[in-house]
């Protein structure tokens, strides 16, 4: 490992923390948890650090993106927990993009799947300093020493010593190792997996004080809005600036060109014309009066209806085999008793967070600084040192809090903007982007088709299951010619699916990309969630069969993969929380005529989710009333939050059922904002009830796993209420909402 020395006034300058007490660190991006005082300089590259004051506060540095998942809680009170901490004492210091952090990029549902147990180890770590710092300060055993909310108590004498104070004595302690840490017992937490938890940033959201990417001020600071290419990667073919000079507050107009990423890496930015002003509203109003002429390109004639007819036709011949397979598909469907066949289509999808992209960039000579709402600090800053050649070290990137993000500020192309514009201009510079633009010339959800054939035997059996997929990947928005899916994508519920089908084949065919693909909140399960538990409800009516017990009988015997994998897929987990949600939900139930209900499961980012949707069909018209869903994510830590994320993931969920459809004519994206790209409204929201299954496993994914049923759920249950079946998205494109 690079030995990184760094002075302690220098770490506590770069992060804003008070001078003196105790500064702690933790290293974890070994096998073991590698822990050390900071207080004479850093000789290893430590990734969770801690700051106890004299007066008790305690600081802890967090190097995850807080998007409202409550990342910034969470980790603060896994520490605090094992530190024996007062909440009232927290508090936390976000990170800047540093790769001395480890892995800052805040996506993949990964945050306390893999930071919980090397949080725990912190604060357990930190509690044993300080008991030992006691022992020393009575002169007693370690052992007459426990930490308790705050203070150190000594069961012996019943004196106790505010943590504050222990300071001077903590810095003389030898930290103990990994080994020789021990960590609570699940029954002693009064934080984790706890809903008494009091947000950390409660109070900033409650009274307008929390700092967000958009309320980023510099003394002197330039405000730009950009004109882009109507087709993705347009480029200007004239423009004439005079309008635009015209509106009060208008100081300059700049070219932009576009920045290509190299292949294997980065993303680069569209370019286009630039506004700049002494306002936003003048920055906006001066973009509406240029008057450009486009050269539109290669993907000027893109149309997404007649790509979908394109990916249709594609997924009806046979495709590209991917492993595994198993069996016969053939011998299959010739032996078979009955064959079901069906195809189904999604369209394009925009994350569309409340926050737009924004950044503000400040360029001085050889250095970059950079306030902005990103969910992968550390890629905007070899962005950065890559298209505008600025040493990393020169480079600082201040993480906003994001105002939603779904994926989307995993992207740099509007930091990079703001970058271009700053050097440009020699100035701080605050690129906004309006709501068209986010919705116009974003990363999106891919447009996709899927055919899948089953076979069943007399008894009602499967016997057989082909499933052809086709998307563009997301590998194309920095790769070119990626017409296939990677590995990756694949295994988002297709080469991973969840059923024992003695006969089984997966394809997928080509799909070229015409739009910039990103990772939409739960990307590619989306996808196939919404395939196959369509497919299975097909399956299960075909057979005569109770869908929840005819899902039951095709995950099979209890078992755990062998695949090598923090994580192993266990079945009995997944029929776990379908058992449960038939109970939450009183499956089965008398419904009132037009009713209905559907099921549907998904196992993704190592998490177990089940979701059963009851709807109302009057006059063709579907309203979605409830959504019942169980997660099993293993051990968690904020109750509340996760809660709150899978009630956000079924509204989510509900939206781009209802109405999510990003379409595309001559190249240009049809909707613009909120009114033709609609969200669930508060009358079209479901009653939402969440079922947690408390259990002692290791964390798994929260903020993404309970999206991918959310469709089939609502769309089995449509069937169910009117007999009607929908295998497209979104309901508005049949006149249902």
């Amino acid at each position: 490992m690079e030995k990184i020395e760094m002075k302690r006034r220098d770490f506590v300058k770069i992060f804003g923390l008070a001078t003196g007490g105790l500064l702690l660190g933790c290293n974890i991006s070994t096998d073991k948890v590698v822990i050390n005082t900071l207080e004479d300089g850093i000789s290893f590259v430590p990734n969770l650090f801690v700051q106890l004051q004299n007066d008790g506060k305690l600081t802890i540095v967090v190097a995850r993106s807080e998007m409202g998942q409550g990342i910034r809680t969470s980790m603060a009170s896994a520490i605090a927990d094992e530190l024996e901490a007062d909440w009232q004492y927290v508090s936390v210091q976000q990170a800047t993009g540093d790769a001395k952090f480890g892995n800052q990029n805040t996506d993949g549902s990964r945050s306390i799947r893999t930071l919980l147990n090397p949080m725990r180890k912190m604060g357990a770590m930190a509690r044993a300093v300080l008991e030992q710092a006691a022992a020393k300060k009575w002169n007693t055993a370690l052992a007459n020493c426990t930490a308790e909310n705050h203070f150190v108590v000594n069961t012996v004498s019943g004196e106790k010593v505010f943590f504050g104070d222990l300071i001077e004595e903590a810095k003389t302690i030898t930290i103990p190792t990994d080994e020789n840490i021990k960590l609570k017992d699940k029954k002693d937490f009064k934080y984790i997996g706890k809903a008494a938890v009091r947000g950390i940033d409660m109070e900033d959201f409650l009274h307008g004080n929390a700092k967000y990417g958009l309320d980023a001020r510099l003394p002197n600071m330039k405000f730009a809005a950009i004109a882009r290419c109507p087709v993705t990667f347009g480029t200007v073919k004239s423009f004439d600036d005079s309008d635009a000079k015209e509106i009060a507050g208008v100081e300059k107009i700049i070219q932009l060109d576009r920045l290509k990423p190299p292949t294997g890496q980065f993303f680069g930015m569209f370019g286009g014309v630039a506004v700049i002003a002494n306002n936003t509203w003048s920055a906006f109003q001066g973009k509406s009066n240029l008057n450009i002429e486009w050269e539109t390109g290669a993907n000027g004639s893109y149309d997404t209806e007649k790509f979908n007819e394109k990916l249709v036709s594609r997924i009806h011949n046979q495709a590209k085999v991917v492993p595994p397979f198993k069996g016969s598909v053939e011998k299959a469907f010739k032996d078979a008793d009955k064959i079901i066949e069906a195809t189904y289509t999604m369209p394009h999808l925009a994350h569309a967070p409340m926050e737009v992209p924004n950044a503000l960039a400040w360029v001085q000579e050889d250095k970059c600084e950079v306030w902005a709402p990103v969910q992968d600090p550390q890629t905007v800053r070899a962005e950065i040192a890559h298209f505008f050649g600025f040493e990393l070290e020169n480079i600082t990137i201040h993480v906003m809090l994001l105002g939603g993000a779904f994926g989307r500020k995993s992207k740099s192309d509007f930091v990079v903007e703001a970058v271009a514009l700053s050097q440009k201009v020699d100035a701080p510079v605050q690129v906004v982007w309006t709501r068209e633009d986010d919705i116009q010339h974003s990363f999106y959800h891919a447009q996709n088709a899927q055919y899948l054939k089953g076979s069943l035997d007399k008894n009602g059996k499967v016997t057989g299951w082909l499933h052809r997929v086709a998307f563009p990947s997301i590998t194309s928005s920095f790769k070119p010619m990626s017409d296939y899916l990677a590995g990756f994508e694949l295994g988002m519920g297709f080469t991973n699916n969840p059923y024992q089908i003695e006969n089984f084949q997966i394809e997928n065919a080509k799909a070229e990309s015409h739009v910039r693909t990103g990772w939409l909140r739960s990307v590619s399960n989306i996808i196939s969630g919404f395939g196959i538990n369509s497919f299975v409800d097909e399956l299960a009516i075909a057979g005569g069969t109770d869908q929840i017990e005819f899902m039951l009988d095709l995950i099979g015997k209890d078992r755990v993969a062998t695949a090598e994998s923090p994580h192993p897929f266990n079945s009995a987990r997944l029929k776990n929380v379908l058992k449960k949600v038939r109970g939450l939900s009183n499956w089965r139930r008398p419904l009132p005529e037009g009713h209905g209900m559907g099921v549907a499961i998904h196992y993704s980012f190592y998490s177990y989710v089940a979701t059963v949707a009851e709807v109302s069909v009057k006059n063709g018209k579907v309203k979605v009333i409830d959504i019942y869903s169980v997660l099993d994510c293993g051990m968690y830590v904020n109750r509340d939050a996760v809660m709150n994320q899978m009630e956000g993931a079924a509204i989510f969920g509900t939206s781009l059922t209802l109405f999510g459809k990003i379409s595309a004519k001559n190249g240009a994206v049809e909707q613009s904002n909120f009114h033709d790209y609609q969200m669930t409204r508060m009358k079209d929201a479901p009653n939402v009830h969440v079922e947690l299954i408390d259990n002692n496993e290791d964390p798994t994914g929260v903020g993404e796993p309970g999206v991918p049923p959310i469709s089939a759920a609502i769309c089995n249950a449509i069937f169910n209420a009117s007999g009607k079946r929908v295998r497209s998205l979104p309901l508005s494109d049949h006149g249902m909402v």
